[in-house]
């Protein structure tokens, strides 16, 4: 996907896709596997606590730049993004690629064109890539059919979670029928080819490749975000340094209303698991936690962030901190039964840190 360079300039690939979609996986699967590529990243979370960041910190140390409460694509323009290009693309880093994680409510053709209009000479645009929840995307086009555009600007689909998809063969099929001139690639748990994002060798331009010319819309207000997919949404922050009482946890998120369609982050359940924190994921029905240690240096909080449409903030947070713990200091023995159920069993699934996204 890389755009023609010189040997100084670094390929930026914008990674995009709806709520829940994978990005923060494919992103860690590709940290894990870059064959020696050093990668940075720009993680644009939407909420005021940055679980997306906090997911990739480990492995990308201080490549990694955080842009926390709010969509990206809703700068001014792109000078604050040459900020953190900047840093990013000095040769003391040792980039060879950056990645633009966008919120999964962004608009992926202003991120695009942020990128285009960069005046930073050390960077070069890569590409589009769009993450796709198989299982999920049928009622996500329903509700949000622009998401048929963003298909059509992208350069490389990633359809990911087919191994949920009850019709996996025929949302692929569909997905492709919606591209351009997209490679459109089957993923479980994020897993692509690295090579499939990036090459840090100097490449031919990508015939087709898109300008900035071909992103701008004459008749579109550049300060105009009424559309865009985040205006329909709205997200809450919870933290408490008072342990979850698991419980009443699990009978929050199995009443969770229909309009709470993302919930993303890590879970503090005190007396009931000392050694571990449990990362939590839930898109639309789907529901998974799971356990890991606790990092030493980290204090021991429960942080959430809730994502819906139509969603009463105030009153689910008065509902979440109705689930903590205080008046139950000691562990009762069946407590965490509710919460195991959700837990993921099999070895030959990612761990914790892969698939909190």
């Amino acid at each position: 996907m890389g755009n023609s360079r010189t040997p100084q300039q670094i390929p930026v690939i914008v990674l995009a896709g709806f709520l829940g979609s994978g990005k923060t996986t494919l992103l860690n699967h590709l940290l894990h596997r870059s064959g020696g590529s050093r990668i940075g990243a720009i993680v644009n979370d939407f909420g005021a606590i940055e679980i997306d960041a906090m997911a990739v910190a480990g492995a990308l140390g201080d490549s990694t730049v955080s842009l926390g409460n709010g969509c990206l694509c809703c700068a001014v323009d792109a000078s604050e993004l040459d900020v953190y290009l900047d840093r990013l693309a000095a040769p003391a880093a040792g980039i060879d690629v950056i990645v633009i994680e966008a919120s999964g409510l962004a608009e992926p053709q202003e991120l695009v064109r942020m990128v285009l209009a960069s005046e930073h000479p050390g960077i070069v645009y890569g590409g589009l890539v769009e993450v796709v929840d198989a299982a999920e995307f049928d009622g996500t086009r329903a509700r949000h059919p622009e998401i048929d555009r963003h298909l059509a600007l992208a350069d490389l689909v990633v359809v990911n979670k087919l191994d949920r998809a009850p019709d996996a063969d025929r949302v692929f099929r569909l997905v492709r029928s919606l591209t351009d001139r997209a490679a459109v690639v089957p993923a479980t748990y994020g897993r692509v080819d690295p090579e499939f994002l990036f090459d840090c060798r100097p490449s031919e331009e990508r015939i087709g490749q898109l300008s900035f010319d071909d992103l701008h819309d004459p008749h579109e207000p550049d300060d105009d975000h009424h559309g865009h997919l985040h205006t329909g949404y709205d997200s809450l922050s919870f933290t408490s340094d008072v342990p979850m009482e698991p419980r009443r946890l699990i009978r929050f998120l199995d009443s969770r209303p229909e309009g709470l369609y993302r919930i993303k982050g890590y879970v503090d359940f005190g007396p009931y698991d000392t050694v571990n924190r449990y990362a939590v994921h839930a898109v639309g029905p789907f529901l998974r936690f799971y356990p890991e240690p606790w990092p030493p240096a980290d204090a021991r909080l429960t942080q959430l962030v809730l994502i819906g449409s139509g969603i009463e903030a105030d009153a689910l947070g008065k509902e979440l901190e109705g689930c903590r713990s205080d008046d139950a200091p000691h562990a009762d023995e069946h407590g965490m039964w509710g919460v195991l159920r959700y837990v993921q069993g099999s070895e030959e699934e990612p761990d914790a840190a892969a698939y909190a996204v």
